[in-house]
């Protein structure tokens, strides 16, 4: 029993043991398979799905646990971003543990999720051997990349094989500073632009034998910018365009150069789609610049998912175990959610994510018990 309070699930363990695995995108470093052995000890169909070709050959995972429904399913993904040039003071990939801190790469975005939903299944079937529904889980060692043979292929096999859950639980760290903070139930789309004005190059001092396509660029990045595009709706902030960059490649100083290029991009939200954002993009180009070159990529839209029965199971597991009544939000950026989002509801809730991404990712050992305590009353809430 000692054990069993120390290590809830085996929450701790597994942490450690995914973290040890230095699944840096894209090598697995053995992580979807490490995860895959524990899943079969538990009783779960497991089923590996591979997609890509070569050096961009994915490690995805499927498990599922019963076949009845309702169908719960944990998303999350292995893989982690480098460790960088920053100094470490613990090995990234040692899954160390000091003053009831877990540190390394990943620890919070997101293995650190993944052991506590496997670590509240143990403790749920502990209870209920025979849940009335299933649960399966989702993990890809592709969202750190860029998500093509990942979550996205995933749910396109999930669809043909009939696997498609009711409701989706997205494990990211989405509490900025304490447990029980925020559950995600939407995220901004996403849109990237390059826009590239080509002119005729030329003397500064002859302007008239030139053509400056750096004055045609400003013009129209001074419409695109000149006034908000929303002042927000019911459950998203306002919609952001930003200008990332404006590249001339010029080292003269007398010479007019002959083309010239920007990248934005726009966090829109459910007043826009990709597609229409887009078009009065390549209106306004048209407009001040005939010709120039315009590339746009949509990494994702928006998408919300109702605060109903499930959303509101989660919410009240969060009080149960923390004490706060977790805020809805639709803010930050995008994750592999914006892909779940097309096929059933999704809602995001996991650890804090202070240290994402930096040196010394960790988290505390009292962060990762209430998580695995909060899936667990969850799942004893959704599938009762």
């Amino acid at each position: 029993m000692a054990a069993m309070e120390q290590d809830p699930g085996g929450v701790v363990t597994l942490a450690r043991d995914l973290i040890r695995c230095p699944s840096v995108t894209p090598d697995d470093g053995c992580g979807i398979t490490a995860l895959a052995t524990v899943l079969e000890r538990m009783g779960f169909s497991v089923t590996l799905l591979p997609f890509g070709e070569g050096a961009a050959r994915t490690p995805n995972l499927f498990a599922r646990l019963g076949t009845g429904q309702p169908h719960l399913c944990f998303a999350g993904h292995t893989d982690v971003v480098p460790v960088g040039d920053a100094d470490w003071s613990h090995d990234p990939f040692g899954g160390e543990i000091h003053d009831g801190v877990l540190f390394g790469r990943g620890a919070c975005d997101m293995k650190g999720g993944i052991a506590a939903f496997v670590a509240a299944v143990r403790l749920y079937l502990n209870k209920f051997p025979q849940p009335r529904g299933s649960i399966s889980l989702l993990i890809t060692g592709d969202e750190e990349g860029p998500a093509t043979n990942g979550t996205v292929r995933v749910l396109e096999w999930m669809e043909k094989q009939g696997q498609i859950p009711d409701f989706c639980l997205v494990g990211e760290p989405t509490n900025p500073a304490g447990m029980g903070e925020v559950i995600k139930i939407g995220r901004r789309g996403s849109l990237n632009a390059h826009i590239t004005v080509n002119g005729t190059q030329g003397h500064v001092a002859y302007p008239h034998r030139a053509d400056n396509p750096v004055h045609r660029l400003l013009a129209l990045l001074g419409e695109l910018t000149a006034a908000p595009l929303d002042t927000g709706s019911e459950w998203f902030e306002p919609s952001s365009l930003q200008v990332t960059s404006i590249d001339v490649g010029n080292t003269a100083t007398n010479v007019i150069p002959a083309r010239a290029g920007a990248r934005l991009n726009i966090r829109f939200n459910d007043l826009h789609t990709g597609a229409d954002l887009a078009g009065w993009i390549r209106t306004v180009v048209a407009r001040h610049a005939p010709g120039a070159d315009v590339r746009i990529v949509i990494s994702g839209e928006s998408f919300l998912t109702e605060p109903h029965a499930p959303v509101e199971a989660l919410r009240a597991a969060v009080r149960a175990v923390t004490g706060h009544v977790p805020r809805l939000d639709t803010g930050g950026g995008t994750s592999d959610a914006r892909f779940i989002s097309r096929y059933c509801p999704v809602a995001e809730f996991g650890l804090v994510g202070t240290s994402m991404h930096k040196a010394d990712e960790h988290v505390s050992l009292a962060d990762l018990k209430q998580l695995t305590a909060i899936y667990t009353g969850f799942l004893e809430k959704v599938m009762r």
